[in-house]
């Protein structure tokens, strides 16, 4: 048997027709898309894609921030002796004030993967270390009226500031990325127009070899498409948040979210400001109608 025979050939040695081939490569087409959509699969990539976006949003926050550290020395000596203790002591004010906004970022960089808000401490933390870095490092070309002096020191604070306010959204949105590929159904089924081939069976020694029956797809029933959920909306929520709210329970954001699992992080803290404005105002009693009054003085009568 020459060398050309062999090639197409299966396990049991029999030639596969260009049906088969097909029929072969499609349930390996199937399979693969399936394993593709598959959570688990789906939370590796957005993890690869996680950890790359956090590599390059710290390179530039620490470029940024290496980058004021010479402006803030050259504010805080105000022109002391090179190598003297006020010119060294100046080296130490943008470290610290650096040190402490990356330990709120980094407190963030996990809070923000489990969708946990910080509070307002954190926020005004990091609002005070931005504030403070770019006055220092745009000071100077402030009170010479300098406006190129002014754009120069002003990207890299500015710069900082977007990406470490945008981080944090990122990483919520690539959560919920995960979550959302987690509720997706995986019932790993083959698709209906996948069609379904059985290769002939060897034909017995002695036996005359008769034509192989010609592969026919295998139709499944039409399904209707899943019906979609109805969009809630902010109304929704809010009544949803009410319904489970009782004195004594603290409303946060945090709350409304489990309380609406579904819900987004904007979306929970504007029915958590609307709740907690109902549960403020004073309750004020009916006042009774004029019909009412001469129903009472009827009564009486």
């Amino acid at each position: 048997m020459s060398t050309e025979a062999l090639v197409a050939q299966d396990a049991k040695h029999q030639p596969l027709s260009e049906a088969d081939k097909l029929a072969q490569d499609a349930a390996t087409a199937a399979q693969v898309r399936r394993l593709a959509n598959h959570p688990d699969v789906v939370a590796l990539r957005v993890e690869k894609v996680r950890t790359q976006i956090d590599a390059v949003i710290w390179l530039g926050i620490f470029l940024g921030l290496a980058f004021t550290m010479v402006n803030v020395q050259s504010f805080a000596a105000a022109g002391a002796a090179t190598w003297s203790l006020g010119w060294l002591a100046g080296w130490l004010l943008d470290p610290m004030v650096s040190l402490v906004l990356v330990a709120v970022l980094r407190a963030e960089q996990v809070t923000a993967r489990y969708q946990v808000e910080t509070g307002a401490w954190a926020h005004r933390t990091k609002w005070f270390a931005f504030l403070a870095t770019y006055v220092m490092n745009t000071w100077k070309s402030w009170t010479h009226l300098d406006v190129a002096g002014v754009v120069l020191h002003s990207v890299p604070p500015v710069l900082v500031f977007l990406a470490a306010e945008t981080a944090p959204v990122l990483r919520d949105k690539l959560t919920e990325a995960v979550m959302a590929a987690a509720g997706t159904a995986f019932t790993g089924e083959q698709p209906a127009d996948v069609p379904s081939v059985v290769p002939a069976a060897p034909a017995e020694d002695g036996a005359e070899e008769k034509s192989a029956p010609v592969a026919r797809p295998r139709r499944r029933p039409a399904r209707k498409p899943a019906a979609k959920p109805a969009r809630k909306l902010r109304g929704d929520y809010l009544a949803d948040a009410r319904a489970a709210w009782a004195p004594g329970i603290e409303i946060t954001p945090a709350w409304v979210r489990s309380v609406c699992p579904e819900i987004s992080r904007g979306t929970s803290k504007n029915v958590a400001d609307d709740l907690i404005a109902e549960t403020a105002r004073p309750a004020v009693a009916p006042v009774p109608t004029d019909q009412s009054v001469t129903v009472d003085q009827e009564e009486a009568a």
